[in-house]
């Protein structure tokens, strides 16, 4: 299996903190040491860097958890290999555009019969049935809408409905990311926390890192971070239920959808 991370926000943001402390479990706290990516989005753009080889050990992401590159949406994943060799084109997040935006999306699980799902104009570069699923689940909504929603009520639910039937296939924990929403679906493991005044100090499960939130935000912020598991000590974070849908935007949780068949 595989680890996520997701961060969303009202204010510009780096995501370094988090990162710092994802990156370990890429290796040395943790075994997911078969590739990294993170995505950063400017506007309806992205920013990816990708990596097959162990996070914990790549001087690239090394350098992403020591860099602040500020963004209102950023998507994480740590690999550990179940379906797909080693390989860039098996690395997540993916990226694929749709009605002149960036979409990008990381799964954690395994989806053995997603194979079977016919595709459209969207297609795999690598052979990992994470990628199969992306493509199926943009297919679903290009068929669906025109364009992009004018009322984004439709998109969240359309996406959840879409989660659902692909969660048929499998485990489907994942995080989706259109330049304004994070979705993030839960199946069997996810975690949130939003961070809001009053901001206090936050702790490292994987390394020894803290950070006073106050001394480093305003009051008027807000941060949705959102993890396969907990990565702080000393922060409740709000676990999910195999099944939902969270759609987080303007560093606030918008909505709690069902996302089963």
């Amino acid at each position: 299996m595989c680890e996520l991370l997701g961060m969303e926000c009202n204010v510009p943001t780096d995501i370094v903190f988090s990162f710092n402390g994802l990156r370990h479990r890429g290796g040395r706290t943790g075994p997911h040491a078969d590739g990294w990516g993170l995505a950063f989005f400017e506007g309806r753009a992205a920013r990816v860097f990708l990596d097959p080889s162990p996070a914990a050990e790549s001087p690239l992401a090394r350098f992403l958890s020591e860099t602040p590159i500020k963004t209102l949406l950023a998507i994480g994943h740590i690999r550990r290999r179940t379906r797909g060799d080693v390989l860039l084109a098996n690395t997540h997040p993916f990226v694929r555009e749709l009605w002149g935006r960036h979409w990008v999306f990381a799964h954690n699980g395994t989806l053995p019969r997603v194979r079977r799902r016919a595709l459209g104009r969207f297609n795999p570069i690598g052979t990992t049935d994470s990628e199969h699923a992306f493509c199926y689940l943009l297919e679903g909504l290009r068929s669906s809408f025109p364009g992009y929603p004018r009322r984004p009520s439709e998109l969240w639910e359309a996406i959840a409905a879409l989660g659902g039937e692909l969660g048929q296939d499998g485990t489907f924990n994942f995080l989706l990311g259109d330049g304004r929403h994070l979705f993030a679906r839960c199946a069997t493991r996810l975690c949130h926390i939003i961070r809001k005044a009053p901001f206090g100090i936050a702790t490292l499960l994987d390394d020894d890192v803290r950070v006073d939130f106050s001394a480093v935000t305003t009051p008027k912020d807000r941060i949705a971070v959102v993890a396969t598991s907990p990565l702080t000590a000393n922060e409740t974070w709000t676990t999910g239920r195999p099944g939902e849908l969270w759609v987080f935007d303007g560093g606030e949780l918008r909505a709690t959808l069902s996302s089963l068949a």
